[in-house]
């Protein structure tokens, strides 16, 4: 049983080996010329502005995240598309079923509002800092 996972070892030893062994050979090779203008940070050609501990929005993730998860979903598609003669009316039901499941966390996003770059700010605390905290008798 444990022979059965020689070829997966074997693999993974010739692949670290030859990660360990292009990066001894790439720092025998390559040129060590440190300067002020090599150790900046680039930007896109731009100086950069400020400290590099910045937190970004949390919606720039939410939107990669919303992306890759609908345009994988999306590319499962297509090879069913390709073939979708060889199914019959059992893979059309399956697909229909795959699709009204995108469908349906596509809802899900929409209704949470992720889909949107510019979200309202709501006041949570509004509703109670207006009313009393004791309701008075009357």
């Amino acid at each position: 049983m444990l022979l059965d996972y020689a070829n997966v070892l074997l693999f993974l030893s010739v692949g670290s080996f030859f990660i360990v062994f292009n990066l001894f050979l790439g720092s025998l090779f390559r040129p060590d010329n440190p300067d002020p203008e090599k150790l900046s940070t680039y930007e896109c050609g731009e100086e950069p502005v400020g400290g590099s501990w910045i937190q970004f929005n949390i919606r720039f993730y939410v939107v990669a995240l919303d992306f890759i998860i609908f345009d994988v979903e999306v590319v499962l598609l297509y090879p069913w598309a390709v073939v979708a003669q060889e199914f019959g009316w059992y893979g059309f039901g399956v697909a229909f079923v795959f699709i009204f499941i995108l469908l349906l966390g596509l809802a899900f996003a929409w209704k949470k509002g992720t889909l949107e770059w510019v979200r309202p700010k709501v006041d949570r605390f509004r509703d109670t800092m207006t009313r009393p905290l004791v309701e008075e008798a009357a």
